[in-house]
């Protein structure tokens, strides 16, 4: 027994392995999407700097793993089997969620999951117990007070940071707008030393003022001279700052690569807790049980000696720090999670990543309300000077790719790393992801950056983050009790299976992943096209981009049409249900592409963008009347396949085949000529088309008269499907037609 719980430990630790490159692939975001998003650096100059600030912060994250031994439950009432059943739940549940999470893109919290994953697997357990011993209660088998006020630390940090992250960047747009430079002068110096005080005094003089590995005279001395410390460093950090002023320096890209270090230093100091916590836990667990069991059973041994403090070893810490390190430099899901929290606050247009929902149109009709509200309240004049302090004209930046300024990204990073430097203090896991993710959003907002163009999309993709914050509390909570519950009384043999199932998922998961990125790889025209500032290769590129767009939807459509056709015609419902899902997914597609091509339109040359707008337009709505003709010819065909109703009889089989034969050719012809954008078959292919439609017409006259004549209605349902189908090749071919006409005019 005692050598099966030696292979869960190590499994443990290898989990916290996997984890460190999970949760940092997701949190990375945290501290890196300010400095990408502003391009104050290349991207490895970034990373560097991040990763001396995680080491850091690793190193003195000690105190933090508490939370995992005693914050959540009571281990003085539980035995080493139960205790060792609940750590290796929450980490098989915890891999697999933030897995998930990261795989879509979405950044979620590793403290949450952390916490209410604890929360699960020891409230179920703690119920069972009490079913068995109904002197118990919750307040012996949990910590409920603590529980609690970690919970609502989490959730309030969320408000906090958006509205100070609003307030504090409304502030500092009027008084440096965007052209900084200019507006800098005097100011700058005072900002850089009020960050770098605010750095200083929750990180070096709370963190390290904690830190084990100073003396208690350090200590001592830092704690009654708070005051004169932090009046030293405000004047020497503004003499400093100023110095640096008038050598030209960029201040605001000191304190944001500053910001990143701190942040950086800030998320390893509270969060390491979630990656290694319960794994060592376990491990002590298993150490205490070897060394002092004395015969005891693994179900009669309780585990008091977790309600001490931690006594991580350095060494586990700075290992921890190096593999967070290596996984946020060479993780590419990390990258992809960076690219949601960025677009999501970039100052200009771009591709939005969200579409439009009812309650973000509700969220922002009412904001639009309270804001012309605002307006008519405050003078005309005063309005006026603030709207010219947040004017975008003569911007400092015009560098391509920067999705804000550096105002904005010095706002975002100093003031998350001095919220979750709090938290870290005060021993509460604040989530990182939660303070970071919503001070960038409050400060977007408060600059502008959400347009009417783009606030529906901006503010969608909020609620879905945040939703799926609340969805990972549940989630983790729910799974996690499960999980325990079927460990609890499957013994060994459900662990292993579990162990098993993680294994296999993350494989799966991992090739997955990489199929997804494979084929996102082909979106490039797009990226490119937004980097450009020269309208007319933006125009050459955009024709290149509209014509892989309107080439992809034939071929598409041409599979389609085909499956419907076999479907039908084979009494195949799965592969009709198959097209369904594949029309509507497509239709989503579409709109994304209209978007994007939309925004590139807007960056042509004025005269081209008028002139060929019409075509574009034409081009896009065939392209989704392609998907809304197959729908239609599609819903009555799979619900008369469904119904398992009447086969479809040989003799319409046989009279649409040379149909369909043609109008593959004239699909594929097609298709060539849009993707060459060479247009010389050009006439030929109408006028096929138009034959065809003739023949269409001809051939669904001679079905209404066969329908009149027939004796009998066993055949009237199916009669009418394939009626439809005729009816709707006409429309099918009518889009053909009219996308091939658009494309022509586009690009020629």
């Amino acid at each position: 027994m005692e050598t099966m719980y030696l292979c869960i430990v190590v499994f443990l630790l290898c989990l916290a392995v996997f984890d460190l490159f999970v949760g940092v692939s997701n949190d990375a975001v945290n501290f890196l999407q300010s400095a990408v998003g502003a391009r104050v650096a290349n991207y490895r100059t970034i990373v560097i700097i991040a990763s001396i600030g995680v080491g850091l912060g690793a190193v003195m994250s000690s105190g933090m793993m508490d939370v995992a031994r005693h914050g959540i439950m009571t281990p003085s009432q539980y035995s080493f089997s139960e205790v060792m059943t609940i750590f290796l739940a929450v980490m098989v549940t915890d891999v697999i969620i933030l897995d998930v999470f990261n795989t879509l893109g979405m950044p979620t919290s590793t403290t949450v999951s952390l916490v209410f994953e604890l929360l699960g697997g020891t409230f179920i357990v703690a119920c069972i117990k009490m079913a068995g011993d109904e002197q118990l209660g919750f307040s012996d088998l949990m910590n409920t007070e603590q529980a609690l006020k970690v919970i609502i630390a989490i959730f309030v940090s969320v408000a906090i940071a958006f509205v100070f992250g609003a307030i504090v960047m409304w502030i500092s747009r009027v008084v440096f707008t965007f052209n900084y430079k200019k507006h800098s002068r005097y100011s700058i110096a005072l900002f850089g030393g009020i960050a770098f005080t605010a750095l200083s005094y929750f990180i070096f003089m709370k963190g390290l003022g904690k830190s084990p590995y100073l003396s208690d005279q350090a200590k001592d001395y830092i704690e009654q001279n708070i005051s004169l410390l932090l009046l030293a460093t405000f004047v020497a950090s503004t003499v400093m700052m100023e110095v640096l002023h008038l050598l030209r320096v960029n201040i605001f890209k000191f304190v944001v690569l500053m910001g990143t270090f701190a942040l950086a230093m800030a998320f390893a100091g509270n969060d390491l807790v979630n990656f290694i916590g319960v794994p060592l836990a376990g491990l002590d667990s298993y150490q205490v049980f070897s060394a002092n069991a004395d015969g005891a059973s693994d179900t009669a041994f309780m585990m008091t000696s977790l309600m001490e403090s931690a006594k991580t070893s350095p060494s586990w810490l700075l290992g921890a720090g190096a593999i967070m390190i290596i996984a946020m430099a060479t993780s590419k899901k990390a990258q992809n999670v960076i690219k949601t929290s960025v677009d999501l606050s970039r100052q200009d247009e771009g591709d939005e990543m969200f579409g439009s929902s009812s309650a973000a149109r509700a969220i922002v009709r009412f904001a639009q309300s309270i804001g012309g509200n605002v307006n008519t309240a405050v003078p005309h004049g005063i309005s006026n000077w603030i709207d010219s302090r947040f004017s975008e004209k003569n911007t400092d930046e015009v560098q391509a790719d920067v999705a804000f300024d550096v105002v904005r990204a010095a706002v975002n990073l100093v003031l998350a790393s001095m919220l979750i430097t709090i938290g870290t203090n005060l021993k509460l896991p604040l989530s990182t992801t939660y303070v970071a993710f919503m001070v960038a959003m409050g400060s977007s907002l408060a600059d502008r950056a959400w347009g009417r163009e783009s606030a529906v999309f901006r503010v969608t993709g909020v609620l879905s983050v945040i939703g799926g914050w609340f969805i990972t509390a549940g989630a983790a909570f729910i799974a996690c009790a499960i999980v325990c519950v079927l460990m609890f009384y499957g013994g060994i043999f459900m662990k292993v299976v579990f162990m098993a199932l993680v294994v296999f998922l993350l494989i799966r998961s991992e090739r997955k992943y990489k199929q997804k990125m494979a084929q996102e790889s082909n979106g490039n025209v797009f990226q490119l096209m937004m980097r450009t500032r020269d309208p007319e290769l933006v125009w050459d590129m955009l024709q290149r981009q509209v014509s892989n767009t309107q080439s992809h939807v034939c071929r598409f459509a041409l599979e389609q049409f085909n499956a419907i056709i076999d479907g039908f015609q084979n009494e195949q419902i799965k592969e009709l249900r198959h097209t369904n899902r594949e029309l509507r997914s497509e239709s989503d597609i579409l709109k994304k592409y209209r978007r994007q091509e939309m925004l590139g339109l807007k960056r042509c040359p004025p005269e081209t963008a008028i002139e060929r707008n019409t075509w574009f337009h034409l081009g896009a709505n065939c392209s989704q009347q392609f998907i809304y003709s197959l729908r239609r010819m599609l819903d009555p065909i799979r619900e008369h396949i469904g119904n398992s109703f009447n086969p479809v009889p040989q003799e319409f089989i046989n009279e649409f085949e040379p149909i369909q034969l043609k109008i593959n050719e004239l699909m594929k012809q097609s298709e060539t000529l849009i993707s060459t954008r060479r247009f010389e078959n050009y006439r030929s292919v109408l006028t096929d088309a138009d034959q065809v439609k003739d023949e269409l017409s001809v051939l669904r006259k001679r079905h209404l008269d066969r329908m009149q004549n027939a004796h009998g209605n066993s055949d009237f349902q199916v009669s009418v499907v394939y009626l439809n189908l005729l009816q709707e090749t006409q429309q099918f071919l009518n889009a053909m037609r009219h996308q091939l006409r658009a494309a022509k005019k586009f690009t020629e």
